[in-house]
């Protein structure tokens, strides 16, 4: 009886290391087919970025929040505050060009980042998206209101 328990908890732990082995692989495949995909060009709606050169820059700005997001994925303690901190860090990266971005540009900015959020399940940017996107969290005015 003691041999089957053992077995029992053996097979347990297996199953649970190859489980967390497919979830961070799945994950590791997810931010490598998101930096590798194209950004910034013409999709649905969005006209896109046409300037080469400016269309690298955003798109190098981006893909460095996903590998920031990637380190933190992969480090001992994940957590939402430390992805939250990332993204800070990364629409900080825009701040040089902020003021010459169109609407249409900054939603794109704001929607690679919710694409990476998904990623690792990351249901908030504790309003930084709002921020980056409208200057201001309009859940902070349902707050005073």
């Amino acid at each position: 009886m003691k041999k089957l328990k053992t077995i029992a908890l053996l097979v347990l732990f297996l199953t649970i290391s190859a489980y967390g082995q497919n979830v961070s692989k799945n994950m590791t495949d997810k931010f490598s087919e998101f930096i590798a995909k194209q950004k910034f060009i013409k999709e649905n709606y969005y006209i896109g970025i046409s300037n080469v050169e400016k269309r690298r820059f955003f798109t190098e700005k981006i893909n460095s929040i996903a590998t920031d997001f990637k380190m933190v994925s992969e480090s001992e303690n994940p957590t939402d505050k430390k992805y939250q901190e990332k993204i800070g860090i990364g629409l900080s990266k825009f701040s040089t060009v902020y003021n010459k971005l169109d609407t249409e540009d900054r939603e794109r900015i704001c929607t690679y980042i919710e694409e990476i959020m998904d990623i690792v399940q990351l249901e908030s940017s504790n309003g930084q998206l709002n921020k980056f996107m409208y200057g201001f969290d309009p859940n902070e005015l349902k707050k005073r209101n």
